[in-house]
């Protein structure tokens, strides 16, 4: 004080003003700092003890002066009394808000935060000093479903104390003193679920509308924290520079230095959170990753909050995973470019060994239904259907490029999906809101589906669907028609394997409703396209009659061949000499017959290649009956 007054002097002003104010502390601190000059009582707390060490550091009281000065007492407090208590160290780190940098270069900070690290490193069912208590209102870990120990009167023994019982006194944090209490803790090789846990509930807190069950604010929070029973003196010394830390978050007016705030705990919560796999659940990835985008956050975040939302991608929401394109990175309503990059961070992450060897995978390829198929195909089968509908969603967007949905339409690999079901239903909804699309680009969307891979129920669905091309429509009714028959097929070959009657009568009831439903999906194709039909159906009609007719000629034709070799075996059978009474006249008749079978021979080979082809696709009773029908020309000739 002598120094600073006397270089006050200097200025020849015979009224002296001593302003000190970058005292840390504030008019508090100076006071009790100056009642202990003049041998006044000062009551140590820990509400007041981290201002008047740095207002005493200011003030350079130290014991070159006087032994037992202000800083060797207020050291000897903070040693003994405050980080032995749990409840006074966050008292004094949440006090030491707006001491900075003093508090930093004191250890302060420090010191309380390990000491806060290493009680919550404690075994619950050794904590004997009082906390909080209150139960997490949002993303309640399961380990939590024990009931809570009162904070009150009463052994604490008496009652289990959950493992996640210091979440909501560290909650009451700045971000920036959360951030060294969680590293600390780190250290301290604490379960990395129970680490993310607390971030989600420090995240529900400080970051509205994270969380969807989160209350009225952290403000409201800190005002319902009192004195005494267990809980926490807020009572907070300082100079008024800083307001109370995240109390800006709160506020009803989002000005720019709140949303610095916001940018600053989204930012920090990124870089804490356990790189293990299930740490934190997906869906509060993606709604931080949702406020990242929105803020504005550091491009390399955001990548790493992209690739963790991959590791766990099956787990996600259609909700969740709605993000909408904030700032005009996009003309379409949603981010599709984003969730596309988290498909591919997926896909990466299900080919790293890593994953293979997780206890996650394990546990799911023990849990699968027949211990067929792994972990990554379930996982990939789920993300399939989350695509699906998300396609779905956002196919409605009449500025969606049909590139954008090819591409992450394509993305999984084909082996992710058994029912193209969910596709089919996304490009129809693409077709119904952009009905602009040219012939080439519908049959470019339809590519993105398998017609084999559609249920009986969609085949329906499609073949009554005018929006679809033409072919596409047929596609679909010839894997449909394979799929009727390859099911008659199966029935066939199961009810002859079963033998007697009664699999007679099993074949005709499986039957029957396959035909009926055959009938009906025929029924249903549009006008437009039986047009078509009818005209093809009539060509092959056409060309089925004239098979049939060359076939019915040729069988005609080898019937009178028979016939005449039969007369000519006869007529070798006969004896010499009826041959040589017939003279003349027998030579005559011999010589017609010979001529007839030279004709009838010719006629034969140039109809055999034709009625052959014939025969090999038809069966013979269509050919009998036709026959029957046929000019009888040649046999009367050749009598």
């Amino acid at each position: 004080m002598n120094r600073i007054i006397y270089e006050t002097s200097r200025e020849l002003d015979p009224t002296i003003v001593v302003e000190l104010n970058d005292l840390p502390g504030g008019s508090e601190a100076f006071e009790l700092a100056a009642k202990f000059c003049y041998g006044i009582a000062v009551d140590l707390t820990a509400a007041n003890i981290a201002g008047l060490r740095c207002a005493a550091e200011y003030l350079e009281m130290t014991e070159d002066l006087e032994e037992g000065n202000l800083i060797f007492k207020t050291e000897a407090f903070l040693s003994y009394v405050v980080l032995s208590s749990w409840r006074d160290s966050i008292v004094v780190l949440k006090s030491s808000e707006g001491l900075s940098p003093w508090a930093e270069n004191l250890q302060i900070v420090r010191r309380c935060s390990e000491s806060i690290a290493w009680k919550a490193c404690a075994n619950p069912r050794g904590i004997r000093w009082a906390y909080a208590g209150r139960r997490s209102r949002s993303n309640s870990p399961k380990w939590a479903a024990a009931g809570s120990a009162g904070s009150g009167s009463g052994d604490p023994r008496d009652s289990p104390v959950p493992a996640d019982w210091w979440f909501e006194d560290v909650s009451l944090l700045r971000i920036d003193h959360f951030v060294r209490v969680v590293t600390a803790i780190k250290v301290k090789g604490m379960r990395h679920e129970l680490i993310g846990a607390a971030i989600m509930h420090y995240a529900a807190k400080w970051l509205p509308g994270l969380a969807k069950d989160v209350g009225s604010g952290a403000a409201d929070e800190l005002s319902t924290v009192t004195a005494g029973g267990g809980g926490l003196h807020m009572i907070v010394a300082g100079s008024g520079v800083g307001g109370g830390g995240m109390g800006g978050g709160a506020r009803d007016e989002w000005t720019g230095a709140a949303a610095r705030e916001q940018r600053m705990v989204i930012e920090s919560l990124i870089s804490i959170i356990p790189t293990q796999r299930d740490s934190v659940t997906c869906g509060f990835l993606l709604r931080l990753l949702r406020l990242a985008s929105m803020m504005k956050v550091a491009p390399a975040l955001v990548t790493e909050l992209e690739k963790r939302v991959g590791m766990q991608l099956e787990q996600a929401s259609l909700t969740d995973l709605l993000i909408p394109a904030y700032y005009g990175k996009s003309e379409t309503m949603f981010d599709v470019e984003l969730v596309q990059r988290l498909v591919e961070h997926f896909l990466v992450q299900e080919q790293s060994p890593e994953r293979e060897r997780s206890p996650a995978m394990e546990l799911q390829k023990h849990a699968g239904s027949g211990g067929g198929g792994g972990g990554g195909t379930n996982a990939k089968m789920k993300v399939a259907r989350l695509i699906d509908s998300y396609l779905t969603e956002v196919a409605r967007d009449r500025n969606l490029s049909l590139t954008k949905f090819q591409v992450l339409a394509e993305a999984l690999p084909d082996s992710a999906r058994s029912c193209d079901d969910g596709l089919y239903r996304a490009v129809d909804s693409y077709l119904k809101a952009h009905p602009t699309l040219t012939e080439h680009e519908r049959k470019r969307l339809c590519r993105v589906m398998d017609c084999q891979k559609l249920s009986i129920d969609a085949c329906m669905h499609a073949a009554q669907n005018e929006r679809l091309p033409l072919r596409v429509v047929v596609q679909v009714l010839f894997s449909e028609q394979v799929k009727i028959s390859n099911a008659i097929a199966t029935s066939t070959l199961k009810d002859g394997s079963g033998g007697g009657g009664a699999g007679g009568a099993d074949s005709h009831s499986y039957q029957m409703p396959v035909i009926s439903s055959r009938k009906q999906l025929l029924e249903g194709t549009p006008l437009s396209f039986q047009e078509g039909w009818a005209a093809a159906k009539k060509d092959i009609n056409t060309l089925k009659f004239e098979l049939e007719s060359m076939k019915a000629k040729y069988l005609e034709l080898q019937n009178d061949m028979d016939t005449l070799q039969r007369q000519f075996d006869k007529m070798s059978a006969t004896t010499v000499a009826a041959a040589a009474v017939a003279g003349k006249s027998g030579k005559h008749s011999s010589s017609a017959w010979s001529s007839g079978w030279r004709k009838l021979s010719k006629l034969t080979k140039i109809a055999g290649p034709e009625g052959q082809e014939a025969g090999e696709q038809f069966p013979a009773a269509g050919g009998e009956a036709a026959g029957r029908k046929g000019p009888r020309r040649w046999r009367n000739s050749i009598s």
